[in-house]
């Protein structure tokens, strides 16, 4: 096990190095640094080595093309978008926040103090020649959720679990989460909590599982309970294992590959994405299709939640290929009307309407007759298999009566279908 204690905070400098395609140890690829600019930004630049070895990726197609000298970020980015995809987000972050006592840490003190185990195939050292994985002790599952929940309300971590909260810290979104291996298996586990208005981590399963049902090329989810609270388990599909050998899969998000800042991602559109995936992603048309039925998919079960960063893609140096889907989470609600996270620039803006996301359907390459059947197909399918999914994720019948019509199936979603 490595220790963080070897990196000092504040560091002006990490080394990025990188698992290639199908290679089963990293390679250090360059160099981020502090541009030494106010306000702060992060330049990146590729190492002689790196650029002379001949199975080399750029690390993203769109922001870091394989030369020499430093490059900048682009638009409002301070660091490159396909590099800040490897760090964690709001979770991970107050994770190491609380592990070592201190708010204001800077973007390479997250990446430098957070795991190697991180999601996609990147990883932050303070070396360019000697890379040693931030590894953490294996722990139980009821240590990861103490932990997770002495993070949540901002208590103190005691020793003996001390190293169960940092499996959290280097991956992303907003709730607790930890990494977890079970046999040959890597999983993320998502924990419910004592905030939530309703239970989420059923909620999740059921979404994951109606899509699945849907012919959605999807994550696989399973649920456990642990300490009396439910917990969402999510096969990751980042990693792949050949033999007794583990390589790890390059991602992008569609914010970077949108090149989008965080603070920009309500600028991201459907239909910008549509256009990188003509441009540079494996069989087209195919996949358009397959985007077209996750936001009609969002649209049906109150999934609103889906910004940027909750959709990726694999990038092997040549083609993109649209990851399974995720973080797919109705949101129940008590009115009608609601809005999309990315913008569908549809008849009516970012309006969660069935109609509104097929005056699109032609940008995915659908007609408005296969877009119908499309989406009339998920109605059929999602009345059908809700029951047999809520029994199967054991959710009670006043959960059942709050979801149902109230975020799966919200009426506002059919205003002016046929």
């Amino acid at each position: 096990m490595t220790s963080n204690k070897n990196i000092s905070i504040g560091t002006q400098e990490a080394y990025v190095w990188i698992w290639l395609p199908s290679i089963s140890e990293p390679v250090v690829a360059g160099r981020l640094f502090d541009a030494g600019v106010s306000p702060r930004r992060y330049f990146f630049a590729y190492g002689k080595s790196y650029l002379e070895r001949p199975n080399a990726i750029p690390l993203s197609p769109y922001e870091l093309p394989l030369q020499r000298g430093s490059q900048e970020p682009q638009g409002m980015n301070t660091m490159p978008g396909c590099l800040r995809d490897g760090g964690p987000d709001a979770w991970g972050r107050r994770v190491l926040e609380s592990k070592f006592e201190k708010t204001g840490l800077t973007e390479l003190d997250y990446l430098l103090l957070s795991r190697s185990d991180r999601i996609g195939a990147l990883d932050f050292q303070a070396s360019s020649s000697d890379y040693q994985a931030r590894t953490t002790k294996p722990v139980t599952m009821n240590h990861l959720l103490q932990a997770a929940d002495l993070v949540e309300r901002r208590q103190p971590l005691p020793p003996e679990l001390d190293q169960a909260a940092l499996h959290g810290s280097s991956i992303g979104g907003a709730r607790p989460k930890a990494l977890v291996d079970q046999q040959d298996k890597r999983l993320i586990a998502k924990f419910s909590t004592t905030s939530d208005s309703y239970d989420i981590v059923k909620a999740e399963f059921i979404a994951m599982r109606l899509a699945k049902a849907c012919n959605l090329n999807v994550a696989e989810v399973d649920l456990t309970r642990c300490l009396d609270k439910d917990v969402l388990l999510v096969e990751r599909f980042d990693r792949v294992t050949e033999g007794n050998r583990l390589s790890r899969k390059h991602m992008l998000s569609a914010l970077s590959l949108m090149l989008l800042d965080s603070m920009e991602a309500r600028y991201a559109s459907y239909i910008e994405l549509t256009d990188r995936i003509r441009q540079i992603f494996i069989e087209p048309e195919a996949t358009l299709r397959e985007l077209f039925s996750r936001i009609s998919f969002n649209i049906l079960v109150g999934n609103t939640d889906d910004h940027a960063r909750n959709h990726a893609a694999f990038w092997d140096g040549e083609r993109l290929t649209l990851t399974p889907a995720y973080d797919i989470c109705p949101q129940p609600r008590a009115g009608g009307e609601a809005s999309q996270a990315m913008q569908i620039e549809g008849n009516r803006a970012n309006l969660s309407t069935l109609d509104n996301v097929r005056s699109v359907c032609s940008r995915f390459m659908l007609t408005h007759e296969q877009a119908t059947d499309l989406i009339n197909r998920q109605v059929r399918i999602i009345r059908a298999k809700w029951e047999n999914v809520c029994n199967k994720a054991q959710l009670p019948q006043g959960e059942r009566q709050r979801l149902w019509q109230g975020a799966i199936l919200n009426p506002f979603c059919f205003e002016n279908w046929d």
